[in-house]
């Protein structure tokens, strides 16, 4: 409500429209509000604190916006020659713990190595400037995940051993492939081939795409953390967070995780669509949990009791593309997951889901677990590529390491792209070998944007 008791609806955009807005620019949240402040009822705090909680910001920065505003400065004012922490120096920082003189000890190191440019930077900034830009990140709701799995313990772990190679996803064997070959049980007649290739094809919607016949699913570093770390949440029955850039296998690696659960813990996944709101959400928790959607949904109250009476059960709620939901939506989450008797675990995974939930204070506040899913370490290349697919067997690691350094930059969906390309050139010319020609010619097919 304003002031003069005009309800907040009639005034203010929706929640969604500032989400988005807040997540881009502040311009225009600042123009919404300048807008309410010259109608009828005026601005009100509660104008402001809406604002704030959906752009990510304090209540003080959007009066400071306003101020500014109407001074005639929406637009915020840009840095000349402003310093950026780039994802890879972003990972880096996650590596020596947070720690900033250690980070710019090494972005010296690697400048007189000559490898400054593999992060993304031309110079070394001073300390000041380095200590600014990661404020900046921070405010913007960038997460810092200092907690992380150590190389070095991770890998002689039981998840390790248990992934050391996935193979053909086939069957329940493990997650859903969807190069993979349809499944068919051995003395089956023509009825049942028919309910297989069904059944396969209905996997297939959730699947992983591994663009190449023959490419395999295999254990990584990267697998194996994000193993232990979805095992420990879900064994606390708490709310954990998957993120990292795209391409990295996070969906892959979650799905992993949650096939190496205890066949007696039930497993829900909800698919949302994009920029979704609080009904169509509702619909598909509903449909996820195999609560009856279609007569629920259009009944708010009904329907959270019967998500709040499921999810007394234990088990564990796996929730993708996470960046796709605006504060309110994540908020509703909340409010499930803080009702009496909930003894379900959340997983939420997606690239920038960690700034979405940023966003959500009080949602951000209950996550348990905030893992990162790193790039491919170049020294690992070679090694998981041969595993990946037969046709990396004989292939020179140098080249490997060459082509990860110039185009996939430890990518595994663009690796995935490159053996697409380089099988089909294979298959063009049987007895040709796989060298550094072939190597770029199919990274060349991947275009600017690998």
């Amino acid at each position: 409500m304003t002031g003069s008791g005009t309800p907040v609806g009639e005034t203010m955009p929706g929640p969604a429209v500032l989400a988005v807005a807040g997540r881009v620019e502040r311009a225009v949240v600042v123009r919404r509000l300048l807008a309410v402040d010259r109608g009828e009822g005026g601005l009100s705090s509660l104008h402001v604190r809406i604002a704030a909680g959906l752009a990510g910001v304090t209540e003080r920065t959007v009066w400071r916006w306003l101020a500014e505003g109407r001074e005639g400065r929406v637009e915020a004012r840009p840095r000349q020659g402003g310093f950026v922490v780039g994802d890879a120096l972003w990972e880096v920082l996650t590596q020596v713990g947070g720690n900033v003189a250690e980070l710019r000890r090494r972005m010296l190191r690697a400048q007189d190595e000559g490898g400054l440019q593999r992060w993304g930077v031309e110079v070394v900034p001073s300390l000041a400037t380095l200590h600014r830009a990661i404020k900046d990140e921070l405010r913007a709701g960038r997460v810092l995940q200092i907690a992380r799995a150590a190389s070095g313990r991770v890998e002689p772990s039981r998840y390790d051993r248990a992934l050391a190679e996935l193979g053909f996803a086939e069957g329940t064997d493990g997650p859903p492939v969807v190069d993979g070959p349809d499944t068919e049980p051995s003395g089956t007649g023509g009825e049942q081939r028919s309910g297989a290739v069904k059944a396969s094809r209905v996997r297939v919607s959730g699947g992983v795409r591994l663009y190449a016949p023959g490419a395999r699913l295999v254990s990584t570093r990267q697998v194996a953390g994000v193993v232990e770390a979805v095992g420990h949440t879900v064994a606390a029955r708490g709310i954990g967070c998957v993120y990292g850039d795209t391409g990295l296998g996070k969906t892959v690696a979650v799905e992993q995780a949650l096939h190496l659960l205890p066949g007696r813990v039930p497993v829900w996944r909800a698919v949302v669509g994009v920029g979704p709101g609080l009904p169509q959400v509702r619909a598909a928790l509903c449909e996820a949990l195999g609560l009856p959607s279609g007569s629920l949904t259009h009944r708010a109250g009904p329907a959270d009791q019967a998500l709040a009476e499921a999810l007394t059960e234990p088990g564990v709620l796996f929730l993708d593309d996470a960046q796709r939901l605006s504060p309110p939506v994540l908020d509703y989450l909340r409010q499930l997951w803080d009702s009496p008797g909930c003894a379900a675990a959340l997983v939420l995974c997606g690239a920038g889901s960690e700034r979405a939930l940023a966003r959500a204070a009080a949602m951000r506040s209950r996550v348990l677990t905030w893992h990162q899913v790193s790039r491919l370490d170049a020294e690992d290349v070679p090694r998981t590529l041969g595993l990946f697919h037969p046709v990396w067997e004989d292939a020179d690691p140098a080249g490997l390491v060459r082509a990860d350094e110039q185009t996939a930059r430890g990518n595994f969906r663009t690796w995935a792209k490159i053996t697409s390309h380089v099988c089909a050139a294979r298959g063009r010319d049987p007895g040709a070998g796989v060298d550094r020609d072939a190597i770029d010619q199919a990274c060349a097919r991947l275009g600017p944007y690998p």
